[in-house]
């Protein structure tokens, strides 16, 4: 499996089949890639496949890899501070497609300029299609807790 982004890393290969295939994208406005590489890294240590998109992911780049991979979760990552906006975007052309309405999609990281403001987003981006909201000050427990449980419902 190789997705066909410009740039994109690899799947991660050698892990168990019973882990979850993942995509790890950072949104269209954030150019940092050290969270992305993180979250690949930290992922495949947990048993999971990932296919990480890059950074300054255009949205239907996004959507048109999620159709060609039909992962089990799309996992969005942003620092920028720019996250909720470019989130709801993106989480709005993912849902457009009907193949993926179902498609769990989880975004995290730095959503907002300031604590207020990253908190204040959380309603609005779970109201807006994202399965699950992840702030960043809450660190990778939930996150972690998050992914077990999607883990045991997949159930390869």
């Amino acid at each position: 499996m190789q997705t066909s982004a410009p740039g994109a890393a690899r799947p991660t290969r050698g892990t168990p089949a019973t882990g979850l295939d993942v995509v790890v994208t950072g949104t269209s406005s954030d150019a940092h890639t050290w969270n992305l590489i993180y979250l690949q890294l930290l992922l495949a240590e947990w048993g999971h496949r990932v296919t990480n998109l890059g950074a300054c992911v255009p949205e239907d780049l996004v959507v048109t890899e999620a159709l060609a991979h039909l992962p089990d979760l799309v996992v969005i990552s942003s620092v920028n501070g720019h996250g909720a906006a470019d989130g709801l975007r993106l989480i709005a052309r993912v849902r457009a497609e009907p193949r993926l309405a179902a498609l769990p999609v989880v975004i995290g990281g730095k959503l907002g300029t300031t604590e207020d403001t990253a908190r204040s987003w959380l309603p609005g981006l779970r109201a807006a299609g994202f399965t699950e909201v992840f702030d960043e000050s809450d660190g990778t427990p939930p996150f972690r807790r998050y992914l077990d449980a999607l883990t045991a419902g997949v159930r390869r």
